[in-house]
């Protein structure tokens, strides 16, 4: 599954006990500007990698630059699948290891971790010198938002490692052989859907089992016209955020694209893997996904196929955003246990992963894009990588993400239900408003539930 789906999170108790003892006595150095997050030379680390998609590898070399370092050190690497059922009976013993990738469909649920203060906060590797940048502390290396991503109540507690950009996908071969050019409003769009339509290929297609896919684009335009502050009202759960123009908009715009009959028939029922294919095939022109799509898509795609992600079209010319803005956000969750026997090692060998010496390696063997500024300067990236890499680089500061999704899980299946439902034409742009609200004000009436602000 990718990372654009929403993923079960394992929110059992991992709430430790009361022991008061410090499990890292003993294991810290002196600070210097070498060592300035105070490692002790030999101490223990031990690690633990969620196995994935991106497998291990790239962690383990940044083990290697570890005991490169720290020879007397021993490194014990754990590459895994399922983090919460290994790591969950450790929390709650109060023995975790020192530095965990939190990821995956099995992952703890960062929110039960933090309000039982299991994390250590991560202001001393941000501001520590950057491994291989002089001049830079780590903070200064990150991509935007990738610290505010991993911030609870104004305090970092996770880092993200790769950068996840959400777009709209199509052939650049296809469209040069057609003449097409991507719009950048959302007029052009429909008039583009209308001349695709005619030339016998379905103008969009959209992973149907999960509609969250095709939510992206939509609150994408919505933060076009809306702003940040469009976004922040959403996430605060704020008296009627749902109502706001800028969402009733893009509503209006995606059942627009219903009404035309410019989605592919049957795409409701479709899997994301799908979905992609017939895209692929060449089935339906536009697809809406993250920037995992390329690599997901290995095998799959035909030859010279070059699959290339542009920005969200405006629908508006008064724009909270311009046009280049893109909705990213950071994921691949590095954290820090609060009761590490080794935290200043685990912060460390975090410190080794995020260079840019490590960044360059993963963006060359995962070809997907780190979170670290300029890692994938010199390289020759593949047709979707270096279209990703250049919309970044467009958009500028202006990148933005919601966390309702993060905070709010009943909140995110409410808008995946109302906008399925909205592009298979069943309820109206209002009546799609209307029921996120009322689900939005049943979560910030709900006392028992934890509320975040941005």
């Amino acid at each position: 599954m990718s990372a654009g789906v929403a993923l079960p999170l394992l929110s059992a108790c991992v709430t430790g006990g009361d022991d008061d003892s410090d499990p890292a006595a003993g294991n810290s150095g002196t600070k210097s500007a070498d060592n300035p997050l105070g490692v002790k030379a030999d101490a223990p680390l031990e690690v633990v990698i969620f196995k994935g998609g991106y497998g291990d590898e790239y962690a383990k070399k940044a083990g290697t630059l570890y005991t490169q370092k720290y020879p007397a050190a021993k490194i014990d690497h754990q590459g895994l699948q399922k983090i919460g059922e290994a790591l969950q009976p450790r929390f709650v013993a109060n023995t975790p290891p020192d530095v965990v990738d939190n990821t995956g469909a099995s992952r703890l649920d960062i929110a039960t971790l933090v309000a039982s203060k299991q994390v250590s906060d991560l202001s001393q590797l941000l501001d520590a010198p950057a491994f291989d940048e002089p001049g830079k502390t780590v903070r200064d290396t990150l991509l935007p938002g990738v610290v505010d991503d991993g911030t609870f109540d104004k305090v970092p507690l996770t880092l993200n490692f790769t950068y996840t950009v959400w777009g709209l996908w199509y052939s650049k071969p296809l469209f040069a052989s057609k003449g097409w050019t991507f719009p950048k409003t959302w007029d052009e769009m429909l008039t583009l859907c209308a001349t695709i339509k005619a030339a016998g290929i379905a103008p969009w297609t959209y992973q149907g089992k999960y509609p969250e896919y095709i939510n992206d684009p939509l609150l994408g335009m919505a933060a076009k016209t809306g702003g940040l502050a469009l976004v922040k009202a959403v996430d605060n759960l704020e008296p009627n955020a749902w109502k706001a123009p800028g969402l009733i908009g893009a509503a209006e715009a995606f059942a627009e694209l219903a009404g035309k009959g410019y989605i592919l028939s049957g795409s409701e029922a479709l899997s994301h893997t799908e979905a992609q294919a017939a895209w692929s095939q060449g089935k339906a022109a536009i697809i809406p996904c993250g920037s995992w799509l390329e690599s997901e898509q290995k095998g799959v795609t035909p030859p010279n196929f070059e699959m290339v992600m542009a920005p969200v079209p405006s629908r508006t010319s008064s724009e909270g955003f311009k046009q280049t803005a893109v909705q990213a956000a950071s994921s691949e969750s590095y954290l820090v246990p609060a009761k590490a026997k080794n935290p200043a090692g685990g912060m460390e060998y975090l410190r080794m992963l995020f260079s840019k010496q490590s960044a360059k390696a993963f963006a060359e063997s995962a070809g997907t894009l780190p979170a670290i500024t300029g890692a994938t300067d010199g390289l020759t990236l593949s047709s979707g990588l270096g279209s990703v890499r250049d919309a970044v680089t467009a958009a500028g500061s202006e990148t933005f993400t919601y966390r309702f999704r993060t905070w709010y899980a009943p909140l995110a299946k409410a808008v995946d239900d109302a906008t399925g439902e909205l592009v298979n034409k069943r309820i109206t742009a209002v009546q799609w408003s209307d029921r996120i609200q009322k689900a939005a004000d049943s979560i910030a009436k709900d006392s028992s539930v934890k509320k975040y602000t941005r």
